[in-house]
């Protein structure tokens, strides 16, 4: 496995989706691949953040300027 195909399936990674001997093809470039190890927490971090996101209420306002943005952008 190199960076690019570790990239293309570190979802299923995560999700335990993915087959053993694929898990151990994907653990064994992260052991030799710190831009890889750095990806994978970064991509960790940013979908906890994400879902962490999703468990806020938008205030009103917001939403209605959120809302009237969308239509003016669909409006072009």
């Amino acid at each position: 496995m190199n960076c690019e195909d570790l990239i293309a399936v570190i979802l299923e990674y995560l999700e335990g989706s993915m087959t053993l001997e694929d898990v151990e093809a994907f653990e064994a470039h992260l052991r030799i691949c710190a831009p890889c190890r750095a990806y994978l927490a970064t991509y960790r971090k940013t979908k906890a953040m994400a879902a962490d996101a999703g468990r806020v209420e938008m205030p009103d306002e917001m939403k209605e300027r959120l809302r009237q943005f969308v239509l003016q952008r669909l409006a072009r």
